[in-house]
């Protein structure tokens, strides 16, 4: 079961009763016998969730923050070949081209910022043996490089060449700045900031970046932060009416105010069980239903079988066999607005009673 956290939608329910007579002295009266009413339900044990319903937008996993990552040239010259929006570019792939100079993606979380050659250590060396030990090229090389060493080897210098001579680089064994910008893994091009045929700058973003993962973002209402954890279910439906489940994977932590908006939201980021059930469909709205509460073997009635009790609190009509019909208090839980049902304390109630709805 997950959290217990007992949620009374106490205006939906005052709502929904506002509309039934309130019963004065007749819920002290002793049940008598009356014909059985055709509208019933009966009282049920199961699962009740509580919901949450966002619209939300389709787009592609980048930062934890939503932002894309950036694509900072370093070479210096004109931009003769770039890649087209939307395009995904793997480690090792070559990114795009200045004066018809291969500039190339490879794996890693520190961006460059040196010339990487023989004798260097540090984190950006690591991550190139790493590269280089995902793509083969060590093996290539006739050699074994430990892809967590941090130092640049003989080793380091001999893949490197493999990898040069594939990309169309000069075989120097070192790798210059502007060869190379380390992204976090394989991307796709969100959106290309550099023109062809333009001065390539160093230091200049030429691209943005996201990752090839899809996933759905949600603007919450700050009051909805707390309901909502990393972990909960969650349900997407996508364009053309298709259903496809999914989990909260993270939140943001700070609150943002839409452009042309005045109220101030907080990101939740969706991911999906099957990511390519939404291919094809990035910035598309989509309708999110995110699941806060849930209980289990939960004995509820429809929550327009409830009634205004004399003195306060809600009762609920029992149709007995015998056709006798009594009033019941009953104590509530959590409010199940999907199934439009609402949890109940046992007591005189018991599962498979019916009870009078409208």
């Amino acid at each position: 079961m997950k959290r217990r956290t007992w949620v009374l939608a106490t205006t939906t329910v005052a709502a929904v009763v506002a509309g039934a007579v309130l019963i004065g002295s007749r819920d002290k009266e002793p049940a008598t016998a009356r014909d059985t009413p055709t509208n019933t339900a009966p009282v049920q044990r199961g699962t009740l969730t509580a919901e949450i319903s966002q619209s939300g937008t389709l787009t592609y996993r980048a930062q934890p923050n939503g932002s894309p990552y950036p694509v900072v040239n370093q070479a210096g010259g004109t931009y003769t070949a770039l890649p087209t929006d939307g395009a995904e570019v793997a480690c090792g792939d070559v990114l795009y081209r200045v004066d018809d100079r291969p500039v190339l993606a490879l794996c890693g979380t520190v961006p460059a910022y040196r010339e990487l050659r023989s004798g260097l250590t540090g984190h950006d060396v690591r991550q190139l043996n790493a590269s280089l030990h995902a793509l083969g090229h060590d093996t290539a090389a006739g050699v074994a490089i430990n892809p967590d060493d941090n130092a640049f080897t003989w080793r380091t210098q001999q893949a490197l060449r493999v990898l040069q001579h594939a990309k169309g680089l000069q075989l120097t064994g070192r790798l210059a700045f502007g060869d190379v910008v380390f992204l976090p893994g394989s991307v796709r091009i969100a959106a290309v900031t550099g023109a062809l045929g333009g001065p390539a700058q160093p230091g200049a973003p030429v691209a943005q970046a996201t990752s090839n993962t899809i996933e759905v973002q949600v603007a919450l209402d700050p009051s909805q932060q707390g309901e909502v954890n990393p972990g909960d279910a969650a349900r997407v439906t996508l364009p053309g009416n298709r259903s496809v489940p999914g989990k909260v994977d993270r939140l943001g932590r700070v609150a943002q105010v839409a452009t042309g908006q005045t109220a101030a939201t907080v990101p939740a980021y969706v991911s999906l069980d099957d990511p390519t059930a939404a291919r094809g469909l990035d910035r598309a709205p989509v309708l999110v239903r995110i699941t806060t509460t849930e209980v289990d073997n939960a004995l509820s009635v429809p929550v327009t079988a409830l009634v205004g009790a004399a003195g306060g609190g809600y009762a609920v009509e029992v149709v007995r066999p015998d056709g006798r019909r009594e009033l019941v208090a009953v104590g509530l839980g959590l409010f199940d607005a999907a199934g439009g049902r609402v949890q109940v304390e046992e007591g005189a109630l018991r599962e498979g009673d019916r009870v009078v709805v409208p």
